[in-house]
């Protein structure tokens, strides 16, 4: 009995281990750590975008379609294509900046104008009783776009801790 004790700890210590490293256990099993958006994130920082413009800039360049809320000189709003709460949609610069990690005092008055801008478009989205505003960054941050952007997410009652 004692054995069988300490080789169900073994596993459930080994299982805690694999959690830690980033994989999700679903009914016991764990899942793929490369499927959904982490998968995307490591896929992202292992390339890099290479020069290529990201899915971003083509929405920008109108060469790929968007549902757009907003838009002026400095940035576009619009509806995120796999939502994660009723009301799901991204701030971005037209300037691509890839990484919050990259800006710098240069960068200071636009990343106030697109806090400002997130402000009033969940506000004209109707989010009157509080959203969230989210900037991944790099690997780890499960950053699948190497394009600053901002989510912000409301409509229903968001969990906490959100990792």
């Amino acid at each position: 009995m004692a054995a069988g004790l300490a080789r169900g700890l073994a596993r459930g210590w080994a299982a805690r281990g694999a959690l830690r490293a980033g994989q999700r256990s679903v009914a016991g099993h764990p899942q793929d750590p490369l499927d959904g958006e982490v998968g995307k994130a490591q896929r992202a920082a292992g390339g890099g975008a290479g020069g290529q413009p990201t899915i971003f800039s083509k929405i920008i360049a109108r060469s790929v379609p968007a549902t757009i809320l907003y838009e002026d000189d400095k940035c576009l709003v619009f509806r995120d294509v796999a939502p994660q709460a009723p009301i799901h949609f991204l701030v971005i610069p037209k300037n691509p900046i890839p990484r919050i990690s990259c800006v710098g005092p240069q960068d200071t008055e636009l990343l106030g104008h697109l806090l400002v801008v997130a402000a009033r478009t969940a506000q004209a989205e109707g989010l009157a009783d509080g959203y969230r505003v989210v900037i991944n960054d790099g690997k780890h941050g499960a950053q699948s776009v190497y394009h600053l952007h901002l989510h912000v997410l409301g409509g229903r009652q968001l969990g906490w801790p959100p990792g």
